[in-house]
Order: C-alpha cells, then structure tokens, then sequence
C-alpha cells in the first residue's frame, strides 16, 4: 500500500464511500454553533461537512425557547431534507426523525465509528493514507457486508477468508517498456497484521457478568444443612461456558452469579439455577424469595457488592455471638440495592 511522503499522511476521511448522504436519510450531526436561522452541525459521518438545521425543523410543536431543543456540542440523529452537492449545502430536520430512525442511526454510527476508528489507527501506525486504506479496504467491505463490522467481527476469526479476496490494481512498466496492470494484494502483509490485531483487540467481546439476588430460609432442624445442600443443586445446573456460583451476602442473602459472553444464556442459566435451589428447599419446608432477577451488571454493582460484604463482615465480628446482627444486616443490603437500580447495564 503506498505510503505518503516523510510529511504526515491523510488521516481525514469520510466513513462510507457516499461523498454525501441520500435525502431521506438519517445521519449523525454533532451541533456546532446557533444562528439566526438555526443551528449549524456538522455531519459526522461524513467528514464533519457542515449542515443547517432551520429552526423551523426543530419540532413539531411551537418553540417556547430554543436552547431547550438544541445544545451546541450534542450529537443526535436528524433527517436529511436536502442535499445540494454543487454547493455543499445540506438541510436537515430533527422534527422528522422518527423513534425508528434515530435508533438505526445510532446502531450505525456506533458501528461505523469503531470501524473509523481501527482504520484510522491502522493508517496513522502504518504511515498510510486513511482515504486509501479506506478505497482499498474499507469500502470494499461495506459494499459485500452492508456494513464493514459484520466484516470486521468475522475478521476476529478468520482473517483470510476475508481480506484475501481484497485486491488493488498497479500500473508498472514492463521491460518493453510498455505500461501494465497488475492485480495485488490490496494490504502488504505487514499492514493486514496490524489490521488485524486491531480489530482482535478491539472486538473481542468481553465476558458479561449476569447477577442474581435471592433470600432463602430454612427452620426445620439441619435447615442450615438443608440450604447449602440446595446452594450445591443451584451451582450444578452451571455448564462449562456458564459456571453458577452462590455466594452467602449475610444470612438470609445470597447472590448468584455466572460470567458468559451470551447474556441470555446467562440470564436463563440462572434462571434454571434458582428453580432448582428453590425445588431443593421447599422441599425441606424452606422458602426462597427473589430479591433482583437475573440481570446483567457492571463492574461497579460487583464492587459495591464486594465493599458490602467486607462491611457486614467486620461488623459481625464486632457483635458477641449473632444476636440482633440479621436484622441488622438485612437492611444494609436494602441500600445497595437503591444504588444498583439506576445504573445496571442492559
């Protein structure tokens, strides 16, 4: 691939082959600045050209004040009413973007600016021109995967099968010399090597972490007995890719847990986990009530459970013997979960 001069190569360059959107499309803008008319933003898909939002395109209802419809610095998906390709004007409309259009925007641009991102960071390492890498590249693979990250996630895998179809054509003079055309590769093998390890460090998906709360009692004589013999029926429904684990929070609260790449397979593995745990204790007389279902959770919700249970230790250390200490500890698992509500991930 040919690289540029000593000078620093091209890294602008817009996402997708299209110089300019189709009308009726919707795109992603970031606002720039407010005007009379209305609101300048730029296009960010497309090399941040600019656009104009009239105000009378911001919303179906009268318009009390405009700064509460537009911020300068936020970016949201409007509808494209006009394209003037001679001279570079684009209108806009937020009041036309439906509820469906603005999430199929988002979805894309999520996608294509992750792509933009690899392929920047493969050019500017590389010493490569960005629009060529896109020509060669990029482009290619929007054209036979819709979309180059449904390439790209395939690339995590199998890099050959798709990179190796991608070819450029160079002009050389033959020893006759007369000029020719020969077809190569589109990448020299360095530049494929670091495309790839980039897309592999940056699409490898993370294992999730899929958390349940549940209360579980048992009166009957050996009740204790009884709920670690249904905490051992609960983690044996765990398979290889989504082992179960339960774990005592402080008596009656226990969190299940499992780590899975799926997240619904993970939500019903548990699921499955706490029908059995619950089949095993009722069948002692006990009881199992479900606190929080099955949900995915951040890293922050394992912290705060993991500071609560340091706290519920030291605080049981502090108390002679177990009097009074459940009650206690009952309602400071109350709390975390105020704080966990808000802030579970999908």
């Amino acid at each position: 691939m040919a690289t540029t001069n000593h000078n620093t190569p091209n890294l602008e360059c817009r996402m997708y082959e299209a110089k300019y959107p189709e009308v009726d499309m919707a795109v992603m803008i970031q606002v720039k600045n407010i005007a009379d008319m209305g609101a300048y933003v730029s296009l960010l898909e497309y090399n941040n050209i600019e656009g104009m939002i009239l105000f009378s395109e911001l919303s179906r209802r009268r318009i009390r004040s405009v700064s509460s419809l537009i911020k300068v610095g936020r970016q949201e998906p409007v509808m494209v009413l006009r394209v003037d390709r001679e001279k570079g004007y684009i209108d806009l409309s937020k009041r036309r973007v439906s509820e469906e259009d603005i999430q199929a925007c988002e979805e894309r641009y999520n996608k294509s600016k992750l792509v933009h991102s690899i392929m920047r960071h493969v050019a500017e390492t590389m010493g490569l021109d960005l629009e060529d890498l896109y020509i060669h590249v990029g482009w290619p693979l929007y054209r036979q995967y819709i979309h180059a990250f449904e390439a790209f996630k395939l690339i995590v895998t199998d890099p050959d099968s798709v990179l190796d179809k991608l070819t450029r054509e160079v002009k050389e003079v033959g020893p006759d010399g007369q000029e020719v055309t020969k077809v190569v590769p589109a990448m020299t093998p360095e530049v494929k090597d670091a495309l790839v390890k980039n897309i592999r460090r940056r699409m490898t998906p993370q294992p999730l972490k899929i958390r349940a709360d549940i209360e579980m009692k048992c009166f009957q004589f050996d009740g204790v007995l009884h709920i670690k013999e249904a905490m051992k029926k609960a983690e044996a429904t765990g398979n290889e890719d989504c082992p179960v684990k339960i774990k005592l929070v402080a008596p009656p609260l226990y969190v299940l847990t499992t780590q899975t790449l799926d997240k619904e397979q993970g939500i019903s593995v548990l699921s499955n986990a706490i029908k059995a745990c619950t089949e095993a204790i009722e069948s002692h007389k006990g009881k199992l009530l479900v606190k929080e279902a099955p949900r995915a959770v951040s890293e922050r919700d394992d912290k705060l459970l993991a500071e609560h249970m340091a706290k519920l230790r030291s605080a049981n250390e502090e108390v002679d013997g177990d009097e009074g200490s459940e009650e206690e500890e009952d309602t400071g698992m109350g709390e975390i979960d105020v704080e966990n509500s808000g802030n579970l991930a999908d």
